[in-house]
């Protein structure tokens, strides 16, 4: 196939682009190569001989129609990687992360529309942060609990209730939990699921959205201080910082290895799906966050002092895993790479890599600042 992939020259999309491109298929890379993510002077993680097997790089903001009909203009497939990230971030550049991740995005669906048709199936990085707290048991009954009150996380009361105030039991979330997001972030991120869902019906396009849950890997951003725990608690680690653990450190993730997610992308390209559908991409397994940062202590072998500090950010989640029925029944998807496996061997790619100049602090600082967090700095 010939396959646009926007987002490409970015952490999840360099592994996709290196092996739909060994995979014999022809690819083209659109990215901005975003300074918070990439580093002032931008250096693309990507296997570059790949450009020798049919890949075509493109230096352009999705936001440029110009450059979006070139990239679709001979596209049998769009992978839709671009998106700002940062979850807290999102919270106070509203105008920004809505037109850069759905007004985008919509421009992007108009286009193939009205004039690009030879597209026949769109993927869409869509993201676990849509359910909101994830589902739980309330007794016999599932539901996914409201968003955590400000006031009650200054108290240090940090799970979910239900909606009598009864205490709630954790459970993996399936792909019809009902939505409820959290941050400005989830919500273009539903939206944009929306979207998908109503190009689909009306112009007979497949459309996936496919529902990340904490990616983690080789290539991912040390740069950016919004997003990505790793990152940040391994770049601090190797500078002996402490590690600033949110709330009471037992809020747990989903994390999942980068080439799982990849096998995810490629499968729901190669595979004969339902006009739209969602499909939840993970490990399937919770991890608290206190747990993972004493993996990666242990593993880049640092006295980095870890602190419980009690700090939070709105639109933060307590917990949420995957349920994956729905990945290994339509896909037959697997996840293969165990936690243990990847943190080790992301930790080895680490070592390789500078360290770089730590902003997570400012980052929290500038939540504080707008009232849409606590900070102990």
């Amino acid at each position: 196939m010939n396959i646009l992939v926007t987002g490409g020259a970015g952490f999840i999309g360099s592994w996709l682009i290196d092996s739909l491109a060994k995979a014999g298929h022809e690819v083209t890379v659109l990215d901005s190569l975003s300074a918070q993510v990439h580093g002032q002077i931008p250096r693309i993680a990507v296997d570059w001989p790949c450009l020798d097997r049919g890949v075509k790089f493109v230096r352009s903001d999705i936001r440029d129609t110009l450059a979006m009909d070139e990239a679709l203009a001979n596209a049998d497939a769009v992978v839709h990687l671009a998106a700002e990230t940062g979850t807290g971030q999102s919270m106070y550049r509203i105008a920004h992360y809505y037109d850069v991740n759905h007004q985008a995005t919509a421009a992007m669906f108009e286009a193939i529309a009205t004039r690009h048709r030879n597209v026949k199936k769109i993927v869409l990085a869509s993201s676990r942060s849509i359910y909101g707290e994830g589902a739980y048991m309330s007794g016999d009954t599932m539901i996914v609990p409201a968003p955590r009150n400000p006031e009650r996380l200054k108290l240090g009361l940090f799970e979910p209730l239900g909606p009598a105030g009864e205490p709630l039991n954790l459970m993996a979330t399936p792909e019809h939990a009902p939505p409820f997001p959290a941050s400005i972030y989830a919500a273009t991120k539903l939206a944009n699921e929306s979207l998908g869902r109503i190009f689909a019906e009306a112009y007979l396009t497949q459309v996936v959205a496919l529902r990340f849950q904490n990616v983690y890997g080789d290539r991912q951003s040390l740069h950016n201080p919004y997003t990505g725990i790793l990152s940040i608690f391994s770049n601090r680690m190797r500078q002996g910082l402490p590690i600033n653990i949110f709330e009471d450190g037992q809020e747990s993730r989903d994390f999942v290895h980068v080439s799982d997610v990849v096998r995810g992308i490629e499968l729901s390209l190669t595979t004969e799906l339902p006009k739209f559908c969602v499909m939840n991409i993970g490990s399937g397994v919770p991890t608290s966050v206190l747990d993972v940062a004493e993996k990666l202590r242990a593993l880049l072998k640092s006295d980095s002092l870890l602190q419980i500090t009690g700090d939070f950010r709105s639109g933060d989640i307590r917990h949420c895993f995957a349920d994956l029925t729905l990945a290994k029944q339509l896909l037959g998807l697997v996840p293969e790479v165990s936690l243990d496996a990847g943190l080790a061997a992301f930790c080895d790619w680490v070592r390789t890599q500078p360290v770089s100049e730590d902003r997570s602090s400012q980052a929290q600082l500038e939540l504080s600042r707008v009232g849409l967090g606590k900070s102990s700095k």
